[in-house]
């Protein structure tokens, strides 16, 4: 019998019996390799081991990885087109091949997955473009989970994201090439000066199609110097945006950029407002679905603008017609099997619910995402598009978002909050909602009136994915030189029930057994005396043990130490709508009802047939 088993772990090493590794042996190119060569780490390209594996990888530390392992055994497994390049890479991966496509020919230019790179980087080789969403792990969700859970701050995407730099950096062709980075997390390098540590010659932030992104490619190729930071601009109209006709992670197309509501904290409502054309989306689905993809997710900040920016209706009210067109058009296309929401804001379900209605007659067929325990739906789908809720507290809304709630006040978030999830509910829409925890300024009274919002949601049996994040200050935002809490062990008593009554609400759902429930009060008691009550201190004790309901929260606030909070008296949708500007009234649409007397209102906008018609 032979020393070594045949069997094979997914990175292809060989595994001996004693349980070992021995890592493949990696040849060079069969040619002089590919003058540019696109990559990005593993963890940002897969795409079928199930919707939420990505939030999973950027998340938990490189120490829970066997998580991850045991729930999708065959995660790592990638396609391969038959010259070994990747059959599907993120959207930002293929939005640069397609920029420089422009510039240079399709045999110059090749996207592979880590693995591969060395059977693509050869003498010829120039530039390796690296695409990464969190080489560093300070990222919203990154840097608290991955401390809260372990004492290693790194999460598993990073930990991959970390691979690629040190297997580019031992290319044996190294001297011959420029690395240059690009994505959402190049800032990171930036800001911690890990230029050396990676590897790295150039970081390019924004956008590919920029002629500044170009160039200093460009730079590379004819083997000058480059530039250490490239600050990309970002096109200003809908022509000038690319769109990629290869596949893509997830069958993401672009739909829209920017958002206008204008969050202190948000990176990308910086970028103009910009609805792309519906000819370039659709092109660009069938290319998604001509080369195997079955599945399309619309990247955005906000699905809702689409159809509606700079027309003389405001983007906040939803162009309904546009996008049950756009949509059905996507969802009918032959061959897409499942589609995806990305981004959106609550205030449009309040606007228009009826359009929350009709989406959800066209989409949920084809949603792959299942909750059994609350959906309505013959087949237990729903939709679970993302949504920043990120405070219940009115005061710090006013700081950070004072144009969130638009039309409505930001005085009413609260109202709006529930009576748009009200909506969504009723028509299967259970969303994730991001919260930041220990903005800056952030006091008791604010975590309670937080408390408070999510308190309320359980007692009228309303329900979204709850995903608390402590404050990071992202580069380019207006909150970048803000400070907040920046560690677990400086979260108070509140901010951490809050953490863990919204895991705790999103954990009821998914118990499927008599003995889930059982496993994780158990399994978080032993883990909180086994490690996590020295990793995040004291404030975190009475919190955990709320988690893990082993005595009641009702006992709990008997003893004092956790917050229950109040009832909330909020407005209806009716009242919400009353208390609009009366030039807003116009905009409504009467089939969805509750419009105010046009007689109670002076101008005259507001009176007349406006008020009854939409667009």
């Amino acid at each position: 019998m032979s020393v070594e088993s045949s069997r094979r772990d997914p990175l292809n090493r060989s595994l001996k019996w004693d349980g070992s590794y021995v890592a493949p042996v990696e040849t060079g190119p069969a040619d002089e390799g590919r003058l540019i060569v696109l990559t990005a780490p593993l963890t940002e390209t897969v795409d079928h081991a199930g919707y939420f594996i990505q939030m999973a990888l950027a998340s938990l530390p490189i120490w829970m990885e066997g998580v991850i392992n045991k729930k999708y055994p065959g995660w790592r497994e990638v396609e391969r087109a038959e010259d070994g390049s990747a059959k599907y890479m993120p959207a930002g991966v293929r939005l640069v091949e397609a920029s420089l496509l422009r510039e240079y020919k399709p045999e110059d230019i090749v996207a592979c997955f880590p693995d591969d790179l060395h059977k693509f980087i050869g003498p010829r080789t120039r530039v390796v473009a690296v695409s990464t969403h969190n080489p560093l792990g300070v990222t919203f969700a990154a840097g608290v989970y991955a401390s809260m859970f372990g004492s290693s701050r790194m999460p598993i995407n990073s930990h991959y994201s970390r691979q690629v730099f040190e297997k580019i950096k031992s290319s044996p062709y190294r001297e011959n090439f420029k690395v240059i980075v690009g994505g959402s997390g190049g800032w990171q390098i930036v800001q911690t000066d890990s230029y050396e540590d990676l590897g790295v010659d150039c970081v390019v932030e924004g956008r590919s199609e920029s002629k500044d992104a170009v160039a200093v490619v460009e730079k590379a190729v004819s083997g000058e110097e480059v530039p250490r930071r490239v600050l990309a601009d970002h096109p200003k109209d809908r022509d000038a945006i690319l769109f990629p006709d290869t596949r893509t992670t997830f069958g993401v197309v672009e739909m829209t950029t920017g958002c206008g509501r204008r969050c202190q904290f948000c990176v990308p409502d910086l970028n103009p407002q910009i609805d792309l054309p519906k000819d370039k989306i659709m092109a660009a689905v069938r290319a998604n679905v001509r080369e195997g993809n079955r599945q399309i997710s619309l990247a955005t900040e906000d699905m809702f603008i689409w159809g509606q920016v700079h027309t003389d209706t405001p983007f906040y009210f939803p162009n309904r017609e546009a996008l049950l067109d756009l949509y059905s058009d996507i969802v009918n296309t032959p061959g897409v099997d499942k589609h995806l929401l990305s981004h959106c804001t609550i205030a449009p379900a309040v606007v228009d619910p009826l359009l929350i209605e009709k989406l959800s007659d066209l989409l949920l067929p084809k949603s792959p995402v299942l909750l059994p325990q609350l959906s309505t739906h013959p087949e237990k789908r729903i939709l679970s598009p993302l949504i920043g809720l990120e405070t219940g507290s009115v005061r710090i809304a006013k700081m950070i978002m004072p144009s969130k709630g638009v039309p409505f006040a930001i005085e009413d978030w609260p109202s709006l909050v529930l009576e748009g999830l009200r909506v969504m509910n009723r028509n299967n829409w259970f969303p994730a909602m991001t919260l930041i925890v220990g903005n800056p300024g952030e006091t008791d009274d604010d975590v309670k009136e937080t408390l408070d919002l999510v308190y309320e949601m359980e007692r009228r049996d309303l329900f979204a994915f709850l995903i608390p994040s402590i404050f990071t200050p992202l580069h380019d935002t207006r909150m970048e030189k803000k400070k907040g809490v920046t560690e677990t062990r400086q979260l108070s008593p509140l901010q951490w029930q809050l953490m863990m009554k919204c895991w705790k609400m999103n954990l009821r759902v998914g118990a499927y057994t008599w003995w889930a429930p059982w496993a994780w009060r158990l399994g978080s008691v032993a883990m909180w005396a086994y490690k996590l009550r020295r990793l995040n201190g004291p404030n975190f004790t009475w919190p955990l043990w709320m988690f893990s309901d082993l005595v009641s929260e009702k006992n709990l606030d008997r003893m004092g130490k956790i917050y229950v909070g109040k009832p909330l008296k909020t407005k209806t949708r009716r009242e919400l709508i009353a208390g609009l500007k009366p030039h807003h009234l116009q905009y409504l649409r009467a089939d969805n009802g509750d419009l105010p007397d046009a007689s109670a209102f002076t101008t005259p906008i507001a009176a007349g047939v406006q008020v009854t018609v939409g667009s």
